[in-house]
């Protein structure tokens, strides 16, 4: 085979298609948003716990002991709900939408 051979051909559009360089940006980026939804979860996790904390103190300080339970049902869906949109989000990022 002569240094003149390659193993592409153009695409149908008279781009060159990627390369292999390409894919290891690809695959960077894909790393990239893997390590952010880490860091995100973790950040997240730690904040919900010192919130849910706070805000249970506030439930226990402000409302009476008969609508406790029921503020704070409603408060953790809401903790449940966040969480569950961007969780969603980053996923969507990573894996495409479908």
């Amino acid at each position: 085979m002569s240094d003149t051979d390659t193993d592409s051909t153009p695409t149908p559009d008279g781009n060159e298609p990627e390369t292999e360089t390409d894919d290891g940006g690809h695959r960077v980026r894909r790393y990239a948003n893997y390590a952010v939804l880490i860091v995100l979860g973790l950040l997240a996790f730690v904040a919900v716990i010192q919130l849910y904390l706070s805000v249970s103190n506030v439930i226990r300080t402000w409302i009476t002991s008969e609508y406790r339970s029921l503020f704070q049902a409603a408060f953790n869906l809401i903790v449940l709900l966040a969480a569950g949109v961007g969780i969603s989000y980053q996923l969507r990022r990573l894996y495409g939408a479908t």
